[in-house]
């Protein structure tokens, strides 16, 4: 199996514990945060949905500018973005062949932060990390806001994952 059929088959089996995961998340403590210097739930949540998005540019594109932009108000529209975002990732690596998987893309994240140049698998695979450190962050957040995790690879105190 190429490196690309294994991530478009890891994202497959990602991509709903991600959204189980958000829809986890008590709309009326979107704001919990554990400490004063961390992300509240949503904007880690965003950060998700946001993710998906720039991974489409590159994928599309081959360059992407990271901005910062607030969530949405309700979580319905954070999830909404996340499920549509990360299916058109999806889709598109489905269309990607080895010559797109191994061709050079640039990341860029403003004034006076060097551009990430790498090869659109290395982002592909960064990009999935990056988003299952943030999805533990918000599965550590969910009792504390009095939310139940879910069973994400086997079954919690929560959620006997059947």
């Amino acid at each position: 199996m190429s490196t690309l059929q294994f991530c478009r088959d890891r994202r497959d089996a990602e991509t709903p514990l991600f959204a189980k995961v958000l829809k986890a998340i008590p709309e009326a403590n979107r704001d919990y945060r554990p400490e004063p210097r961390s992300r509240t739930a949503a904007e880690i949540a965003w950060v998700l949905a946001q993710e998906e998005g720039a991974l489409l540019s590159l994928l599309e594109t081959g360059t992407v500018t990271w901005t910062e932009v607030k969530p949405p108000s309700q979580l319905a529209d954070i999830v909404t973005a996340y499920e549509r975002n990360a299916s058109a990732v999806n889709k598109r690596l489905q269309e990607l062949n080895d010559d797109g998987w191994g061709k050079k893309a640039r990341f860029l994240m403003g004034e006076g932060i060097p551009p990430w140049d790498d090869t659109i698998e290395n982002f592909v695979w960064g990009f999935l990390f990056d988003a299952i450190h943030h999805r533990g962050q918000i599965s550590t957040y969910l009792r504390p806001m009095g939310g139940k995790v879910p069973s994400i690879y086997g079954p919690s105190a929560d959620d006997p994952g059947h």
